[in-house]
């Protein structure tokens, strides 16, 4: 391969004209001709450069509304020629055809399209054909031809070309082609994903295209011996953690940004409900409330377990006020997760300079759907997202008890709460807030014990006379296999249970609640997380 490669002829075809005039002016300045089509070629005019049309380098007009004027083999064969190879050569100069030494291309805006909700006519009309044909020619020649497919390696071209005399190196060749490929593979994914999702209306295409981006690496993964970091999805995507606005703090871990998203999309919600905290560690809540103020909320969401608190990541579903940014740095927090912050907070914030602030905008819409990606062994799983929710009218009372409204109010929060808790998960709750969690057992008994042991420390840390516990609502993700589950909730003084019901055994379990005098109620919905 040859290192150095003088650029004598550019084609330049752009739906993205931005940085165009400036990688233009540069060409020029190396004597390069610029050969370019429509609207760009009307753009590099305005500029004041003299451009040579593709019609007039193949010969042949633009026609079918622009669907063919590239696809010609002066074209591709000015790009695609092996420059020392002698048959290649005089095929060249048997038929007239030039070389093109740099191919400038960004292709038609498709996502762009799709997203502002076009017909289907123009999302189709916005399928690049040209484009793609000629990125994928330069590519594949990348020893001979430069191809650049990003605005943002316009001034690497420039730069090389100043430093070489109008030449590109085999690096940088190298580089833009892996650059261009990915491009096209990303460009293709996009169209591939909106006929499978959007068009044909699959849940679970034939073969599922995965495009995502790098956004950055990450200082180290889990575990400091592992390697880590953040990709983004190449086409539109609902806004999350991996969208928000740092304003502080120092840089985001793997299990930082892990833990924020399990934070935010619980607090997510109670988006459109009362002031909500939401404390989270290692992607498990351990204490939310719910209440007049975000201060409020703040206090009886870290009442719940102030242990597990330290360290933790915070989420609230309100604009982060001073005072509540005051309470919050009296403990050590890892990171703050809100839809904005006065100036106030920010100020209080800032003295904390390890702690990272991170503001959403609006919050993500807990309906929304989508899949949810894991991967294993040789392989991936997919589910659609988890977005089933239970309205007081469809749950089902099972006992000779019906709960109270105040019960069925907790009931109901302590079963969103349950939703984001790793399973077996089993959550208390008592006036709007957390009274004791119990996450990642084997079995639902040491769950229900466990959060019973959480809520009896928080109430001797506090000097309160019995734990939040006593008449609480209780919830279970899944339900009760056996009645020791139900029994221990009843023996920490919770009166009522929520449970999604369905055992062989329900028969057993609705007797021991109506022995033990707890109303219950079924929802006929699980929400196991693994």
């Amino acid at each position: 391969m040859t290192d150095l490669v003088p650029v004598r002829r550019a084609l330049l075809s752009v739906s993205d004209k931005a940085g165009l005039a400036d990688l233009a002016a540069a060409l020029v300045r190396h004597g390069v001709e610029l050969v370019s089509t429509g609207g760009t070629a009307k753009a590099l005019r305005e500029a004041g450069h003299a451009v040579l049309d593709v019609a007039d380098l193949t010969g042949f007009p633009e026609m079918m509304d622009g669907r063919v004027k590239t696809l010609h083999p002066t074209v591709h064969g000015g790009i695609l020629a092996v420059r020392d190879d002698a048959a290649h050569v005089a095929a060249m100069d048997a038929h007239g055809i030039g070389g093109i030494d740099l191919v400038v291309v960004n292709l038609y805006p498709f996502a762009a399209t799709v997203a502002k909700g076009a017909p289907r006519d123009d999302i189709i009309e916005n399928i690049d054909i040209g484009g793609p044909a000629m990125v994928r020619s330069a590519a594949k020649n990348h020893a001979f031809v430069g191809i650049v497919t990003e605005p943002e390696d316009y001034g690497a071209v420039i730069a090389e070309m100043d430093a070489h005399g109008g030449a590109t190196t085999l690096v940088l060749r190298k580089r833009l082609a892996a650059t261009a490929f990915a491009h096209t593979a990303t460009y293709d994914g996009m169209i591939a994903s909106w006929f499978a999702f959007a068009d044909q209306g699959k849940l679970f295409p034939d073969t599922l295209p995965l495009t995502a981006k790098l956004a950055s690496e990450l200082r180290y993964g889990e575990n400091p011996h592992q390697k880590a970091a953040l990709y983004l999805p190449a086409g539109p995507a609902a806004r999350g953690i991996a969208q928000a606005e740092q304003v502080q703090g120092k840089e985001l871990s793997y299990n930082n940004i892990n833990d924020a998203d399990a934070a935010l999309d619980l607090v997510a919600e109670f988006r459109e409900a009362d002031p909500t905290c939401v404390i989270v560690k290692h992607a498990n809540p351990c204490g939310v409330a719910t209440a007049a103020t975000l201060t409020e909320a703040w206090n009886e969401a870290l009442a719940c377990d102030s242990v597990s608190a330290f360290g933790g990541i915070v989420a609230l579903n309100r604009a982060l006020d001073g005072a509540t940014a005051e309470a919050i740095a009296s403990i050590f927090t890892e990171v703050v997760v809100a839809p904005d912050a006065d100036a106030d907070a920010r100020a209080i914030f800032a003295k904390k300079k390890n702690l990272r602030l991170l503001l959403t905008g609006e919050l993500p819409d807990p309906a929304r759907g989508g899949l949810v990606m894991k991967t294993i062994t040789g392989g991936w799983l997919a589910q659609n997202r988890d977005n089933g929710r239970i309205t007081k009218g469809e749950l089902k009372v099972v006992t000779t008890r019906a709960p109270s409204d105040a019960e069925l109010a907790d009931a109901l929060f302590a079963w969103t709460v349950a939703k984001h808790v790793k399973s077996n998960a089993i959550v208390y709750a008592k006036g709007g807030a957390t009274a004791g969690i119990g996450a990642g057992q084997m079995n639902r008994r040491d769950s229900s014990r466990i959060a019973a042991v959480r809520a009896r420390e928080a109430a001797e840390a506090a000097g309160w006379a019995e734990p939040r516990t006593v008449g609480s609502a209780v919830a279970s993700d899944a339900f009760f296999p056996f009645a020791d589950g139900l029994l221990a909730a009843a023996e920490a003084g919770a009166t009522c249970v929520i449970q999604p019901g369905g055992s062989i055994r329900d028969d057993e379990v609705i007797a021991a609640a109506n022995e033990a005098g707890l109303a219950m109620v079924f929802t006929g919905m699980r929400h196991f997380r693994h």
